[in-house]
């Protein structure tokens, strides 16, 4: 019979009509509503002129500076300085009593004299056989002890004595004439001021280009005047506590303006660059490992890892990670993620 033949495709269109019906009966997922465009202001990278100058703290510092102590104990008899003069390298600045050192020397005197009368009789018995070669070199041995310990007496009274090791200026004092003193004590501090170093530390990214010879120029409290040095010594490492290099300049021109201890400005200029990208300090956002900086394009915004270079007041130079033309916002930093739509209302080159 035929009838299977009409039959089978009524039966598939029957069972396509059930599943398209059950398919619009059910409802479409609701669609998440689109995150709203935040409406942020930007700043497009250029290439600027940039003054590679920094500005770091510092301090004035005599040339030669040292602690003037006694070498042994002793009453002070007299003092041949006075408080803030200057003196001269070899100067006697203070006696210490050296009556019995003197008398100890006068003693070994005699004794050398007697001394050497001796070995001079023996030496004439030794030519004749006398006494023997022994007895004359004990003899002589005597006689070159004495004078051994002469030069020992001669020395400790050559230290009852205080010169000074350079020319310079002497400070204050508390010693008088009759005063006790040990060389623990504290005679004066005598400086050469009249030349003058300046003491300034530079972070350690800016070591390399401390150069012996380098011109650095500084200003003090109380006067606008500008001074020059020149760089004379780096030290030979990196301090650990803040990472910072040592260095010293010698002042080129002292006047009465510039005291040792006084507060210095150093300004150190480290070159121009022409193609420098300066961003807004603002515009950075820090990160335990690294700096970043939203950049905006085509209307989504990125973070980008930056490297940063020299610093003034308000800007920042970018050594890697942006290029000239790029858009980096300035505002909206802490509400704007990777991957946000963002609009920039207002747009600065500066």
């Amino acid at each position: 019979m035929r009838m299977t033949v009409i039959v089978k495709p009524i039966f598939f269109f029957y069972i396509f009509l059930t599943i398209s019906c059950t398919n619009n009966d059910k409802k479409a997922p609701p669609q998440k509503p689109s995150a709203p465009i935040s409406r942020v202001e930007g700043f497009v990278v250029t290439a600027q002129l940039a003054s590679q100058n920094i500005e770091v703290p510092g301090s004035l510092a005599a040339f030669e500076e040292v602690e003037l102590h006694p070498e042994l104990s002793g009453r002070v008899t007299n003092v041949y300085f006075k408080e803030g003069s200057n003196v001269g390298q070899g100067s006697v600045l203070l006696k210490i009593f050296d009556g019995d050192l003197q008398a100890q020397l006068k003693k070994l005197q005699i004794q050398l004299s007697t001394a050497n009368k001796t070995v001079e009789r023996y030496g004439a018995l030794l030519k004749i056989g006398g006494v023997s070669q022994q007895e004359y070199d004990l003899n002589v041995l005597a006689a070159n002890t004495i004078k051994a310990d002469m030069n020992i007496v001669r020395t400790n009274i050559s230290r009852t004595t205080l010169r000074a090791p350079f020319s310079g200026k002497i400070g204050i004092t508390t010693i008088t004439t009759g005063a006790y003193i040990s060389p623990q004590s504290l005679i004066a501090t005598l400086r050469k001021v009249s030349s003058l170093k300046l003491d300034f530390t530079v972070p350690e990214m800016y070591s390399t280009k401390m150069k012996k010879g380098a011109l650095v120029n500084f200003t003090v409290e109380g006067t606008d005047t500008k001074y020059a040095a020149f760089i004379s010594a780096t030290e030979n490492i990196i301090a650990e506590e803040n990472r910072s290099l040592r260095i010293i300049a010698n002042v080129v021109k002292i006047n009465n303006e510039l005291i040792a201890g006084a507060f210095a400005k150093v300004t150190v200029s480290l070159g121009e660059n022409n193609v420098a990208l300066m961003i807004p300090s603002q515009a950075i956002i820090p990160d335990a490992r690294n700096k970043k900086v939203i950049v905006v394009r085509n209307g989504i915004a990125a973070m980008e890892i930056i490297t940063l270079g020299i610093r003034d007041s308000a800007n920042v130079e970018v050594t890697s990670g942006l290029k000239v033309g790029d858009t980096i916002l300035v505002s909206g930093l802490l509400t704007t993620k990777t991957g946000s739509k963002v609009h920039v209302n207002k747009i600065t080159n500066r």
